[in-house]
C-alpha cells in the first residue's frame, strides 16, 4: 500500500486577525497540486488559537475545496472530553477522512484517563479517530503501551507522533507491527524517509507548508523504490528544517517562512509570534539559499 504525506495546513488570517478562509483555500489547492494530504486545525494551523464555530467552518470550507481529491485529516483534541467530543460529531458529520485526537493539554492525565479520553471520542464517532502525541506541548505523554491497549478499540487507526524521540517513534511502529491496521503517522520533518522505511503509513509535516513539493517528492520517490531520490529530497528538507527550526518555535517559523513566500496567508494570531525585521531577514536567507524566494 502506497504512504501518505499529509501537510497540517496553516490557517490564513486578515489583518484583523479574523480567517482567511479565501487564502487558506488557495493554500489547500496548493498541497492538493503538489500531491499531498490535508491535516487542518492542527498545531501548525493555529488551532489553539480558533474558536469552537470557527474549527468546524474551517473543516467545511477545507473539505468542500478538497472536494474528494485528497484525504482530510481533522484534530478535535481539546483539554475536557466534553467539548472533544462536541468537535468530533460536528466532523463526523461533515464527512473527514480521520479525526485526530491531541491528547488534553493543562490537565495532567494520568494513562488509564488517557485510555478512557480517546475511548470516548472514539465510541461516539463513525470517522477512524488517530492519536496525536506531542508532549512538549501538552505535557501529556501516550506511552507505547497505552497506545497498545487502544489499538484494539475498533474505531482507533492509528497515531500522531509528533514527539521528536527515535525511540518512541520506534515503539509506536512495533504496535504497528503488532497490530495489523494501525497506523503510524511521523511528525518530525528529519524523519519522514526513515519511518517510511520502518514501517510508517506516512507523515504528517508542517513543514510542507512552505516546501510543499520537497514532501510530496520523498513520498512519490519511497513508493515508486526510488529510494536514492528519496533520500536526496530528504536531505533537502532536513537541511531547510535544521536551519529554519534554530529561530524559534516551529509552527510560527514555517507561517513566517511561507507569509515572506506569499503574503496572503497573514501572521499568526498574536500572541504566536511577534514578527521583527530582524528573525524575518534571517528566514528570508534561509528562503534564498533554498531557492524558495
Amino acid at each position: 500500500m502506497s504512504k501518505k504525506a499529509f501537510v497540517a495546513l496553516v490557517t490564513c488570517f486578515n489583518e484583523d486577525e479574523t480567517i482567511n478562509y479565501d487564502a487558506t483555500r488557495a493554500q489547500v489547492r496548493r498541497q492538493v497540486a503538489a500531491g499531498n494530504n490535508i491535516m487542518c486545525a492542527g498545531t501548525n494551523g493555529d488551532f489553539t488559537a480558533l474558536t469552537h464555530e470557527e474549527k468546524i467552518r474551517l473543516t467545511e470550507e477545507v473539505v468542500d475545496e478538497v472536494g474528494g481529491r485528497v484525504d482530510v485529516i481533522v484534530n478535535a483534541g481539546m483539554p475536557a472530553t466534553f467539548e472533544t467530543l462536541q468537535l468530533a460529531r460536528a466532523f463526523d458529520r461533515i464527512g473527514v477522512s480521520g479525526i485526530a485526537v491531541i491528547t488534553p493539554f493543562f490537565i495532567a492525565c494520568t494513562q488509564d484517563g488517557l485510555i478512557r479520553h480517546f475511548s470516548t471520542v472514539a465510541d461516539a464517532v463513525e470517522t477512524p479517530v488517530y492519536l496525536y502525541d506531542i508532549p512538549s506541548r501538552t505535557q501529556n505523554h501516550i506511552e507505547p503501551e497505552t497506545a497498545l491497549k487502544l489499538s484494539a478499540h475498533g474505531n482507533i487507526a492509528g497515531i500522531k507522533d509528533s514527539g521528536g524521540a527515535q525511540d518512541t517513534l520506534e515503539a509506536y511502529l512495533q504496535v504497528a507491527r503488532d497490530v495489523p491496521g494501525f497506523e503510524v503517522y511521523s511528525g518530525p520533518d528529519h524523519l519522514v524517509l526513515w519511518s517510511l522505511q520502518n514501517g510508517a503509513a506516512g507523515c504528517i509535516s508542517g513543514l510542507g507548508n512552505a516546501m510543499p513539493e520537497v514532501l510530496a517528492g520523498i513520498l512519490s520517490a519511497f513508493n515508486s523504490g526510488n529510494i536514492a531520490e528519496a533520500e536526496r529530497r530528504q536531505a533537502i528538507y532536513t537541511a531547510f528544517r535544521t536551519e529554519l527550526y534554530a529561530l524559534g518555535f516551529p509552527p510560527a517559523l514555517v507561517k513566517r517562512s511561507l507569509y515572506l513566500q506569499d503574503p496572503s496567508v497573514g501572521a499568526s494570531r498574536q500572541p504566536a509570534l511577534l514578527p521583527s525585521e530582524e528573525q524575518d531577514a534571517k528566514i528570508r536567507e534561509i528562503l534564498v539559499r533554498h531557492r524558495l524566494l
